[in-house]
């Protein structure tokens, strides 16, 4: 049964290539949004709280600041609307999900820049 679901992703679902990315790691996302006839270019652009899943069902959920609101989305990876991934900075964080990072305000909420080559 799994070999078959398998088989169905690898065929029917299309493989994007966007850049490897994690938790702590701050990136921008453009994704088209369809308003009635017109389609228009949106980017959102924040940290990355935690990457989830596997194979179609793999997740990523970023938190922006929108003036002193904390927004955040969750991406499907095999989202057709999403036209590019980009990164922005590598952050150096020590767990996979940081979701103590909604608590934090002003300098405690900074991330250190990772070193990566």
């Amino acid at each position: 049964m799994t070999d078959l679901v398998k088989f169905v992703q690898d065929e029917f679902i299309e493989k994007k290539d966007f850049p490897k990315f994690g938790a702590g790691d701050t990136i921008t996302v453009y994704y088209e949004i369809k308003e009635g006839e017109k389609s228009r270019t949106q980017f959102f652009r924040g940290v990355v709280l935690q990457v989830r899943g596997s194979g179609a069902t793999k997740t990523f959920t970023i938190r922006k600041m929108s003036g002193n609101v904390g927004v955040e989305r969750i991406f499907p990876f095999n989202l057709p609307a999403i036209q590019k991934i980009e990164m922005n900075k590598a952050g150096s964080v020590r767990r996979k999900r940081i979701f103590y990072f909604r608590e934090l305000t002003g300098k405690k909420a900074r991330i250190k820049e990772a070193r990566r080559k």
